[in-house]
């Protein structure tokens, strides 16, 4: 009986012990673990980190050229004219042609930009008046002018109302009766005359005032609005007509340009580190070699004195030692 209680025991012993190295080996599995994927999630957070701010960098370099080098795609005004009426004329409404100044700085600042190649056009919103109908074919002047007042382009270009007929008006007057009752739609048209077709500025003498002057004094308006369209070619062509494909290619390739400047970087950085021991080892045996040779120099220098002085200790002591045997022979 003692045997077997003995032999329980023991087994009981066994068990707990290798249940503790499994619970041990348990542990250090999920200690390990949790350390694997703790520096799994540094690494993660990391390189995400890394990668948004060179995406960031990317996209504000790309933003940055886009507004730098493309100019204004659109530029409109409203036009709007004077001439004088205290004359005594008869014969029209105006004493003088309808004159206007358009100044073509917004915020001390060009609208043109040098180089690029623009279309210039005047918008005329003109009523179907019996003078207009009447005035037929008329005169457009555009001068540009540079800050110093001098003349940097002209051109002159006619237009007038489009033709309808007697009949075609009272059609149209008896089927648009209810808008032009309610006043949802006028009797007007709008005429567009092309300006400059190919108009690019002089960076020399840039254009700061565009001068519009309507050749006939009997002409009726309802409003008028300058139209500046620019033509690209090139990389703005691409840029303005294939924004998204643009910014995509734009942004790519920044991006690539800052990770290989990153990687190579990173990879200079850590062959200064891995260097770093080698030169510490290099600067201790240096340290080593020059005071083990400062050592050596002092035991040369003092096997020197001793030399020096040996024959002066010998002679000493020869002295030392002759003076008892005087004392002795006076004896």
């Amino acid at each position: 009986m003692d045997r077997e209680s003995h032999l329980r025991s023991k087994s009981d012993g066994d068990a707990s012990v290798l249940n503790e190295q499994l619970l041990l080996k348990l542990q250090d599995a999920i200690t390990m673990a949790m350390a694997r994927i703790r520096q799994r999630v540094m690494q993660s957070f990391v390189v995400f980190s890394v990668v948004s701010l060179v995406l960031w960098l990317a996209a504000f370099l790309y933003g940055s050229f886009y507004y730098s080098y493309m100019p204004r795609a659109t530029f409109s005004t409203p036009v709007h004219y004077h001439y004088r009426t205290d004359c005594d004329s008869h014969g029209s409404l105006f004493c003088t042609y309808p004159l206007a100044n358009i100044s073509l700085m917004r915020n001390k600042k060009h609208v043109l930009t040098f180089g690029q190649a623009y279309r210039i056009s005047l918008q005329l919103e003109m009523p179907e008046s019996p003078a207009n109908q009447e005035l037929g074919m008329f005169m457009i002047k555009t001068t540009c002018f540079s800050q110093d007042g001098g003349k940097v382009s002209s051109s002159v270009r006619s237009s007038m109302l489009r033709y309808r007929s007697d009949l075609l008006r009272s059609l149209g007057t008896l089927l648009f009766l209810p808008a032009f009752l309610t006043g949802a739609a006028e009797q007007k048209q709008v005429i567009e005359v092309e300006l400059f077709s190919d108009y690019t500025d002089d960076p020399y003498s840039p254009s700061i005032v565009v001068v519009i002057e309507i050749l006939s004094n009997k002409v009726q308006l309802y409003s008028s609005h300058l139209y500046v369209h620019a033509h690209f070619t090139g990389i703005r062509y691409l840029l303005f007509y294939f924004p998204v494909s643009s910014a995509l290619v734009g942004v790519s390739s920044n991006f690539i340009f800052l990770s290989v400047l990153f990687i190579l970087s990173y990879m200079r950085l850590l062959l200064r580190v891995e260097s770093r021991p080698d030169q510490v080892r290099t600067m201790l045996s240096e340290r080593e070699k020059s005071t083990y040779n400062h050592q050596e120099d002092e035991k040369d220098i003092a096997a020197g004195a001793a030399e020096l002085l040996g024959p002066l200790q010998i002679t000493s002591r020869n002295l030392s030692q002759e003076k008892p045997d005087m004392t002795a022979a006076t004896e």
